[in-house]
């Protein structure tokens, strides 16, 4: 059986500025990214002729606030397909994109993710009547589960309970995203991060504090996805081995059929049965981290570690480090670097198999990079190869 997904690549990437409360339109950054990821891929704009993005769930406010026909409008491009969804997993744009130029329907396509959820918070209104709860919301308000947080808190705890994870052991996904933030210019949070600093954080929703949770941002991310003939064409092509997105389970927070865990091995069982590398052949690792908590399902699930063993493969952040024998989250991730939910992270692979790097480099010329993405209900995940 054919992939179709290995017919396409990754040919340029661009992002605009991140930061919080920007104070600029979405358009204004989603055109800022795309115009990046249009020339780093060496093209011209009339060579554009598909473009995609993938909300995920736009249930807060800032998360989903541009479309795909905007940014069209805005570089005024003439595109044969064009495809964005709501109710899809956060990689679902680099999905259709990947298929799209795969059969024919495109040959370079500009799939963007654009967030002010930093800006949008501060203009909620403080006062007045508050709207009313419908949906699942309305099970979990009377009980205060009001965000993802206390929902992957719950997970958290029941699985500390079952595997022995503690909070120092946890804490070590944080300290290796600031620690690598550092180094990133771009990151939001640069200040050094120490496990007195994490253990003296405000509780959010036991285990998690403060610094298990990502950041809010302002900011878009963009890449232009080629077919793979266009490699001789592109200044540089990073190659789409393969990538999943399935929907298996229960699309819930709080009915899953295991309490400790989500969704993320549904899609590591797929992502590797389409191709024939293994966990061992990973140079380098973007876990989601939404949540610290999902970046240690990943690392089980993705089959670098058994089952209840993450918290000890983390333990300490050498095996995770930049020199360590799997470094992930090498920008700081979404806990340090800011959450462009997820997406950012497939930037930074790209980043790393270019080395692009800087002073978070990988060493060693990497070659293939893993990125995750959710690990929720709803997970996807894809696998990068520089050739």
């Amino acid at each position: 059986m054919e992939f179709l997904e290995k017919r396409a690549l990754i040919s340029g990437i661009g992002q605009s500025a991140i930061g919080r409360r920007l104070s600029r339109g979405a358009l204004d950054l989603s055109v800022e990214a795309g115009l990046r990821a249009i020339a780093d891929a060496g093209l011209d704009r009339s060579d554009i002729d598909g473009i995609a993005t993938g909300s995920g769930y736009a249930v807060a406010p800032g998360a989903s606030p541009v479309f795909t026909t905007d940014v069209k409008e805005a570089l005024r491009l003439r595109v044969n397909w064009y495809a964005a969804a709501s109710d899809s997993t956060q990689m679902s744009a680099l999905i259709n994109a990947s298929m799209a130029v795969a059969t024919g329907q495109a040959r370079h396509v500009l799939v963007f993710r654009t967030v002010t959820e930093a800006s949008a918070r501060t203009a909620l209104p403080t006062s007045g009547p508050a709207p009313r709860v419908e949906g699942p919301m309305q099970w979990r308000t009377p009980f205060g589960a009001y965000s993802a947080a206390n929902w992957i808190g719950l997970v958290a705890a029941r699985y500390a309970h079952e595997f022995g994870m503690t909070r120092e052991q946890l804490a070590w996904i944080a300290l290796n995203g600031r620690r690598n933030a550092t180094l990133t210019p771009e990151a939001v949070y640069r200040t050094p991060l120490t496990m007195d600093d994490y253990l003296a954080g405000r509780m959010i929703s036991s285990p998690l504090c403060l610094f298990d949770c990502d950041v809010p941002v302002d900011g878009s991310v963009a890449m232009v996805v080629s077919h793979v003939d266009t490699a001789r064409d592109v200044r540089s092509a990073i190659h789409i081995e393969a990538i999943s997105g399935p929907l298996y389970g229960r699309d819930t927070w709080d009915q899953q059929p295991d309490l400790t865990r989500f969704a993320a091995a549904d899609a590591a069982k797929r992502l590797w049965a389409r191709t024939d590398l293994r966990p061992q052949d990973v140079d380098v690792a973007q876990l989601y981290d939404g949540f610290s908590f999902l970046a240690l399902l990943w690392l089980e699930d993705m089959g670098f570690c058994g089952r209840g063993e993450a918290a000890a493969f983390v333990d300490g952040g050498a095996r995770i480090a930049l020199d360590g024998e799997l470094p992930i989250n090498t920008s700081g991730g979404q806990l340090s670097f800011g959450r462009l939910h997820g997406m950012g992270l497939v930037h930074e692979a790209c980043v790393q198999l270019r080395q692009l790097g800087g002073e978070r480099q990988v060493q060693g010329e990497p070659r293939v990079a893993l990125v995750t993405n959710g690990g929720g209900p709803v997970a996807s995940a894809v696998l990068l190869v520089r050739r």
